[in-house]
């Protein structure tokens, strides 16, 4: 397999619609990068850049050592050529074709000997355990094996990079999560270099080797999860990522401390107008510091109490302040709770960039 490596790249649609602003990553041999943003910030256009089905405006595009896309050279190698298999977010299984034609389609298009479609086709169903389907047509499938045939067609011609575009999102909860244990097992069993494209944290999650957080077509960061998870760049991906949603409120920097007006906490910061950021795993109500190094803030009212999966969370308010927070004693609603939070677990943003 081969890496992927991103250089400048930019993509403007007409009249001045800026889709992807200066791009710059590369994509490692055999890594599972997961692409993830809001609506509308560029994922897709990204990935259809690498798979030939968009022109790049500027910019070039390498995998491995052979130059792919070079607007200012004039080079951009057809899609056919460029050994890449996508999976689309509806999965474009054709409907009048049964499971095996849909598989062997890119095969056929490529002239391949029958006998060796035939080959292809039944390796590449009996290593997605979809054999048992080849005679059927896609209306005749689940969604799981809709989304099977849809990968098999994107693997039988052995690319070299496999782009999945939102491919769990026509999923039900329940399966979307064994599709992902899914592909991840397959990815890391082909060791195909893979860019998944998502708005959904949770794929990242459970699939991101590394994750590239993309807003208005610019890279906000790419790391692994625990970086983006406690050192995130800026502002917006400290709301971005993260469940439950981070702590950010407003205060100053005074330089042995952090005032919020109703709460004081003691570390270092500087002068003027801070943001301060508190994931919700990084507080908590209990009886006793679960740390020495933990830091004891006033006792707080406890305004709400929810639970996130088996994880209940409280919402805690002193004068004008609320956190949420873990809970790990028995609380409710209108109790006076001890609250500590984890030293290392503050971050502080001034003008929306990470200082601490």
């Amino acid at each position: 397999m081969v890496s992927v490596i991103v250089q400048n790249l930019w993509k403007i649609y007409p009249p001045n619609v800026h889709a992807l602003r200066d791009v710059n990553v590369e994509v490692k041999d055999g890594e599972f990068l997961v692409m993830l943003g809001p609506s509308g910030s560029g994922k897709t256009t990204f990935i259809r850049c690498i798979a030939g089905l968009e022109t790049p405006t500027k910019g070039r595009i390498f995998f491995g050592d052979r130059l792919i896309v070079d607007i200012e050279r004039g080079v951009n190698t057809p899609p056919a050529k460029r050994s890449v298999g996508m999976v689309f977010q509806n999965w474009a299984l054709y409907p009048h074709m049964k499971v095996f034609d849909n598989i062997a389609f890119p095969l056929k298009i490529k002239k391949v000997p029958k006998h060796e479609i035939e080959k292809k086709v039944r390796e590449i169903a009996e290593a997605l355990d979809i054999a048992d389907l080849l005679d059927r047509y896609p209306r005749q499938l689940s969604g799981g094996q809709q989304q099977r045939v849809a990968i098999a067609r994107a693997l039988v011609k052995e690319p070299q990079i496999l782009l999945l575009d939102e491919p769990f999102s026509n999923l039900d909860a329940r399966l979307r999560i064994s599709a992902r244990e899914f592909v991840k097992s397959l990815q890391r069993k082909l060791k195909i270099t893979t860019i998944l494209v998502t708005h959904d944290q949770h794929d990242a999650y459970a699939l991101a080797d590394r994750i590239m957080i993309i807003n208005n077509g610019v890279i906000q960061q790419v790391g692994t999860t625990e970086e983006i998870l406690n050192s995130p760049a800026n502002t917006f991906v400290a709301q971005f990522f993260g469940d439950p949603p981070i702590n950010l409120v407003e205060g100053e920097g005074r330089g042995e401390y952090v005032d919020l007006g109703d709460l004081k906490i003691p570390i270092m910061a500087p002068l003027g107008k801070l943001q301060i950021g508190i994931r919700p795993t990084d507080i908590y109500i209990a009886e006793t510091p679960l740390s020495p190094e933990d830091l004891e803030l006033p006792p707080g009212r406890v305004k709400l109490v929810e639970y996130l999966g088996f994880t209940p969370i409280a919402v805690v308010k002193w004068e004008r302040t609320e956190l949420r927070t873990v809970v790990y004693n028995r609380v409710k609603e209108g109790d006076l709770a001890k609250v500590y939070l984890k030293r290392d677990g503050i971050k502080l943003f001034k003008d929306g960039i990470r200082v601490r």
